[in-house]
């Protein structure tokens, strides 16, 4: 895939989905920060069941931690992972409210010393809660999960093995217009989630299938 073939994909994509956003509901950087780490191999929607009754409970680092290890987990135990998951995310509580003010950091370093979150989850709250589309050594970054490390190989619009690789390239890729770069993320995790489907991708209402670089279209 050449350059104008990826500025006319993020065209249609923007034209499509001028204002995109995270199908996980939240109203807090921590609500956010919590739902993310909660969403590791998990689907949104399961997830925003649980918060849905979680939140209205608990959504301050102290309210949450004091739940418990095992009272979080009566809210979330619908979720995969959910007993590793409570631990972190309590640990993550216990950090916040001892070393950050119970204030979720704006920082990469920071964000990611927090147990249950990596590189995703902090480029999700650094871009999402808080607009950041340069690190601290003002490099661009996005983050990538499943869906887009599927989607970028998929189409041609990125390629990389890891999902870091896979990063690195869309980075590289990706002219440097603020509104490529901020909406990017949620572009390709819907796309990757409601069209361009793991198993049996939809390239016939696919509106970037004469873009693609993918050999087995189909016809659905």
């Amino acid at each position: 895939m050449n350059k104008h073939k990826r500025l006319e994909m993020l065209t249609r994509l923007r034209d499509a989905n001028p204002h995109p956003t995270t199908e996980l509901n939240y109203s807090s950087p921590f609500e956010l920060l919590i739902a993310v780490i909660l969403s590791a191999q998990s689907t949104d929607v399961g997830v925003n069941k649980a918060t849905d009754k979680l939140y209205p409970v608990a959504n301050t680092p102290q309210a949450i931690y004091d739940l418990g290890v095992d009272g979080l987990k009566a809210y979330i135990k619908t979720i995969g992972l959910f007993n590793a998951k409570a631990e972190n995310v309590i640990k993550t509580c216990f950090m916040l409210i001892n070393q950050h003010a119970s204030v979720v950091p704006g920082n990469r370093e920071a964000l990611e010393a927090l147990p249950g979150v990596g590189r995703k989850t902090a480029n999700v709250v650094l871009n999402t809660a808080f607009g950041w589309l340069k690190d601290n050594e003002g490099r661009y970054f996005i983050a990538v999960d499943t869906h887009i490390q599927r989607v970028a190989n998929r189409t041609g619009y990125a390629k990389g093995k890891t999902v870091e690789e896979t990063e690195q390239s869309i980075v590289k890729n990706t002219p440097r217009k603020t509104e490529f770069f901020f909406n990017l993320h949620h572009w390709l995790i819907l796309h990757g989630r409601y069209t361009c489907i793991a198993r049996k991708p939809r390239c016939g209402s696919c509106i970037l299938e004469d873009l693609c670089d993918f050999k087995d279209k189909t016809e659905d």
